[in-house]
């Protein structure tokens, strides 16, 4: 397909926004209901081809029954052309692989909000029955107001489909961000999931992703068997509890993992809500905020500037407060003398004073029985 083309007499291709390993993504207009829309197209050696055709029609049908604020919504799919296509939302925007090479890394104050965020769509998707499979910060668009949606559920699959047992010499997914069961061909879980979405978390905040190699097999080893550098070479005032989730979050083991999105979602929020040690004014917020300040919203959108941002503070970082200024030290009043006399606990002091009395009292009564059984000799 070309830019101006009309699909299936509706809709309009009007400019190529990406290209995968499978389709071609447009941002075009339904003519019918006068919107714009973004449509993935498969491409034409893939819609011939039954498999492919099969696993497009899943990620239709997946994704239209999924209706959240951080899920891309699904129009319309069909075959037209000889080409499968699929109709989704269109967010204008860039997708988070797109923002991380124009920032180079997130700051923490800004990053846990949009993971947090990728973390409520995915985790409605598990509540569903479904796993993505394919969690890729590629796979996240960031609107211009700072609102992350999860897209391409393309190879999601019901969990009541998967067998236990199940083994493929077919791997789903990007090897960059795939878990180390999906690397073995074992079937995947919702912990799967968090495992990718712990990739994400490691490159949104270093810069680059925990393991890097030049060959899908040699990405699939890193993930099964390898140990990724530790996060706090790369950022030495990181948090320690967000190093503990981020470890967590990366084991290879799947049990060792929180079992779904909603898990991780939960732990980072109430991680980013904690009370900040610094010494401020005013009140933190009532509720937890998980969109973005209007300021990282702007540099996100592109009306601000794209240099990587400032590294900030660490939250847990404790600044002491400065000392007042030294004064001559007033006189003491009799006000104040009253006042130091008035704050003694005289209830303690009485206390005190009736165990010494109970103590001395009882020093007689051992010396009667004492000499009761030892009388003096003469």
């Amino acid at each position: 397909m070309t830019e101006g083309a009309l699909l299936n007499d509706r809709y309009q291709l009007l400019e190529k926004l990406g290209s995968g390993g499978m389709a071609d993504v447009y941002r075009s207009r339904d003519l019918m209901l006068d919107r714009y829309v973004a449509i993935k197209v498969l491409r034409k050696d893939f819609s011939s081809n039954a498999e492919f055709q099969n696993q497009f029609r899943l990620e239709a049908r997946a994704a239209a029954n999924l209706s959240h604020p951080n899920i891309v919504t699904v129009h319309d799919f069909g075959f037209a052309d000889n080409l499968l296509y699929i109709v989704m939302e269109y967010i204008p925007g860039k997708d988070l692989k797109q923002l991380i090479r124009d920032l180079g890394r997130f700051s923490v104050q800004d990053g846990i909000p949009l993971l947090t965020q990728a973390c409520a769509g995915i985790g409605y998707a598990h509540r569903a029955g479904l796993v993505h499979c394919d969690v890729k910060p590629h796979n996240m668009l960031v609107s211009k107001d700072g609102r992350l949606k999860v897209t391409d559920f393309g190879i999601a699959r019901a969990l009541a489909s998967i067998a236990t047992t199940e083994r493929t010499d077919v791997v789903w997914g990007s090897p960059l961000y795939f878990a180390p069961e999906q690397a073995a061909g074992e079937p995947p879980s919702p912990a799967s999931d968090v495992y990718s979405l712990g990739v994400v978390m490691y490159e949104l905040l270093c810069g680059t992703p925990p393991f890097t190699a030049s060959t899908a097999d040699e990405l699939a080893r890193l993930h099964i068997s390898a140990r990724p550098i530790p996060i706090r070479e790369y950022i030495p005032d990181i948090p320690s509890a967000l190093e503990e989730i981020i470890n967590k979050v990366l084991s290879k083991e799947p049990a060792a993992r929180y079992r779904t999105a909603d898990q991780l979602g939960r732990v980072l929020l109430k991680f980013g809500t904690q009370p900040d040690p610094q010494p401020v004014e005013k009140e933190p917020p009532s509720q937890p905020v998980i969109t973005l300040k209007p300021e990282v919203a702007e540099r996100l959108s592109g009306k601000g500037k794209t240099q990587p941002p400032q590294q900030e503070p660490a939250p847990v970082q404790y600044y002491p407060p400065q000392p007042p200024p030294q004064t001559a030290p007033e006189p003491a009043t009799q006000t104040d003398a009253w006042d130091a006399v008035e704050e003694i606990d005289w209830v303690s002091v009485g206390l005190g004073l009736m165990a010494v009395l109970s103590v001395g009292g009882l020093i007689p009564f051992w010396l009667i029985i004492y000499l009761t059984y030892n009388p003096p000799v003469r």
